[in-house]
């Protein structure tokens, strides 16, 4: 019969737990998250090449902080492994001699099998994501959050208090951009520094002919970044080989360099360097 945890215990447990987040987000110099208001734009992409981008040059951490859809284990291959704890905390996966990163996917035993929790358990498991795993001392730690302004990037929010910036992802079209004005203020409200706006998926350039179309319009990041008085990020263009190097588990960023994908994501990134670092 499982002994009952007392109320003392349990918020002996909670303190320590408490300790450990401040413990370990002390060790971390730079927390971005990555954002955005609507599903579909590309927005754990961006994070992905974010964070590989990083790891070039500085000791990276990705978080994952989706509960019911991870996506970052499937865009960096990690999909099948399991999570081990040992003395320090719980182990994240090591991506390249740079790169970690932790995910709800690493705790599942079927990755099939849906999760299905009420808000205070999620809040619960993030605060174990950064309490009970072992980052260890990073330069940056990169969160992917799923879309919306609810359970999961409100809690992020609150557990990182000290959050370095919010980068807040969208297509061009009228849609995504009333959301993202949406996300600007969640982020307002909750006192986290904007880093600015990226605008994804703009303009498709046909392989065979050259043409360029913008199949999502074109320009409306730009125009809300301005509108709303924030920095604008840059735009990344549309590229089936992103697409397909995130199914295979490959960073797209280190595969085809010498894209205007790839060039577009490498300036998005000077940027966000030379803003969190100065």
């Amino acid at each position: 019969m499982a002994q009952e945890i007392t109320m003392e215990e349990r918020q002996k447990q909670q303190a320590e737990l408490d300790r450990k987040v401040k413990e370990n987000l002390g060790n971390i110099k730079y927390k971005i998250l990555v954002t955005s208001n609507k599903g579909g734009v590309g927005k754990s992409a961006v994070a992905v090449n974010l964070a590989v981008a990083l790891s070039k040059n500085a000791k990276v951490g990705i978080l994952d902080t989706d509960i019911h859809g991870p996506s970052i284990p499937t865009m960096l291959g990690f999909v099948g492994k399991k999570a081990s704890a040992g003395p320090q905390g719980i182990t994240p996966v090591s991506i390249n001699s740079n790169l970690v990163g932790f995910s709800m996917g690493l705790l599942l035993e079927n990755p099939d099998l849906p999760v299905i929790w009420r808000g205070p358990l999620k809040m619960a498991a993030l605060k174990q994501f950064i309490g009970d795993v072992n980052w260890g001392k990073l330069d940056y730690l990169v969160v992917d959050s799923p879309p919306g302004t609810g359970d999961e990037p409100l809690s992020i929010c609150q557990l990182i208090p000290e959050i370095t910036g919010g980068i807040i992802v969208t297509t061009p079209q009228k849609v995504a951009l009333a959301d993202s004005r949406k996300c600007v203020g969640f982020l307002k409200r909750l006192g986290v520094p904007i880093l600015g706006i990226l605008e994804n998926m703009s303009g498709f350039t046909c392989p065979h002919c050259g043409k360029n179309t913008n199949l999502f319009k074109a320009g409306g990041g730009e125009e809300a970044a301005k509108e709303l008085s924030i920095p604008f990020l840059g735009k990344i263009p549309i590229d089936p080989s992103i697409v397909d190097t995130a199914d295979k588990g490959v960073p797209f960023i280190e595969k085809f360099t010498d894209s205007p994908a790839a060039l577009s994501f490498n300036k998005f990134i000077e940027k966000i360097k030379q803003t969190v670092e100065k």
